[in-house]
């Protein structure tokens, strides 16, 4: 049965929800509180509903006391379809918005969804967070380091639930990966090699044209930079475009890159080093198809290395078959290695490289949410919002030496780079008003 909010519980989230509109501040919200009681039903708002976002939907729709209520779209024509699609299978009516800063204004709403493109998952969390409402927010959390710092603030502050979109985490058969990784199952670990091979075709060039009709592009752009719309920059290709996405690394590579720096247990590095380029393909792309990244970390004695590609020669161990994508995580060891990947790991020991332990299972991460959301315990969720923001971090500090085209040298702890003014520019951007993420003190 759904809890009611008390008069003054109302007047409370709706002030604090008016004044997070505008981003302008963090309102108080002590007194601020879940809408759903620990044994009331959990209602659940998507915002962005294109690829990861019906997963979302389905998700948070089938985990046991919750139920999503809302759906946000800046493109109405998927808005209507997917809510048309979702009235028919539920049988019951479901709230529809253009605008999440209406929808972060409901106060019948307890938890918020984010799958939108990656320029405005901070921007989104924020605001979600400032007006009480528990996120969980898709991979990279973040299009920059300082914003997604920020949004690990704005949760803490308002102890608020936040979880990161990368499942792997959640993934019973993986934590036992990592479990056994940390006991010393292939002996002492000084390296990860992570990997993205997809087969990606070619984007090409498009002219830039007119807005399609019911989209709200000022709304889609938020804190990015005015620019003709191009369909070359909307859905899905804006993943290629430094100023909405974050190139591969952050896209699916994030995923591995979770694993990797969980698996070798550290944080941030010191010295960041990239190469790569745009190969093979004339298009509009301009983030790289080919992109490696080694980040040290002097102090643990520990190496990770990343690489990612716009197609397959080698699967290195990955990939059901020589047409399939290779994504995965390998863990080098003074007494084997270790193989991780979605959603399993194998291991291979001794000199001979004998098989050994293995797994897989799937992963459970709207159900580790949904129950952090009723614990109100950070250690219930499948990935919380600081591992996330890490993660998305290592991602962008990879694109930063790339983009410099030299070795940075990074401060893990400050998260700043000293004395490199250029690089520093980086670490966050001119957001375009009023779409300006807050800076959470």
């Amino acid at each position: 049965m759904t809890s009611r909010l008390d008069r003054r519980e109302f007047l409370l989230r709706s002030a604090a929800a008016g004044a997070a509109v505008g981003l302008a501040g963090a309102p108080d919200l002590r007194f601020a509180r879940a809408a759903a009681s620990p044994n009331g039903e959990i209602r659940a708002a998507c915002i962005g509903l294109r690829g990861k976002g019906g997963h979302h939907l389905g998700g948070l729709e089938a985990v046991e006391g919750a139920a999503v209520t809302a759906l946000c779209d800046i493109d109405e024509s998927v808005l209507h379809s997917s809510a048309e699609r979702f009235e028919k299978r539920s049988g019951r009516k479901i709230k529809r918005f253009t605008d999440y800063r209406k929808l972060v204004e409901d106060p019948e709403i307890d938890v918020v969804s984010i799958a939108t493109p990656n320029h405005t998952h901070a921007l989104i969390g924020i605001a979600a967070i400032l007006a009480g409402k528990d996120v969980y927010v898709e991979k990279p959390c973040s299009h920059n380091i300082w914003e997604g710092r920020q949004l690990v603030k704005a949760a803490r502050k308002h102890q608020r639930m936040c979880q990161h979109g990368t499942q792997g985490r959640s993934s019973p058969a993986i934590r036992e990966a990592i479990e056994k990784l940390h006991a010393g199952a292939i002996g002492e670990v000084y390296m990860a090699r992570g990997i993205c091979f997809k087969w990606r075709d070619t984007i090409g060039r498009q002219p830039d044209g007119p807005v399609p009709p019911g989209v709200d592009y000022d709304l889609w752009l938020g804190p990015a930079p005015l620019r003709p719309f191009n369909p070359n920059r909307f859905h899905y290709n804006w993943h290629w475009d430094w100023d909405y996405g974050n190139g591969d690394m952050g896209n699916q590579g994030v995923h591995e890159m979770d694993m990797a720096r969980w698996g070798l247990g550290v944080g941030l590095p010191a010295r960041v080093h990239s190469g790569g380029g745009h190969f093979l393909f004339d298009d509009d792309q301009q983030t790289p198809n080919t992109l490696v990244c080694i980040f040290e970390y002097p102090e643990e004695e520990k190496m990770l290395v990343f690489e990612t590609r716009h197609w397959i020669t080698n699967q290195e161990g990955f990939g059901a078959s020589p047409a399939s994508n290779a994504v995965g995580v390998t863990f080098y060891g003074s007494e084997g290695y270790m193989q991780v990947y979605y959603f399993g790991y194998r291991t291979y020991l001794g000199r001979k490289r004998e098989p050994g332990p293995g797994r897989e299972e799937g992963s459970n991460e709207y159900e580790r949410f949904i129950a952090a959301v009723r614990s109100r315990k950070t250690s219930d969720l499948g990935v919380d919002i600081e591992d996330g923001h890490l993660s998305s971090a290592l991602c962008h500090l990879g694109n930063i030496a790339y983009r410099l085209g030299r070795t940075v040298a990074f401060d893990p702890v400050k998260e700043t780079f000293p004395g490199d003014p250029e690089a520093s520019r980086m670490l966050s951007r001119d957001d375009r008003k009023p779409f300006v993420v807050p800076e959470i003190v």
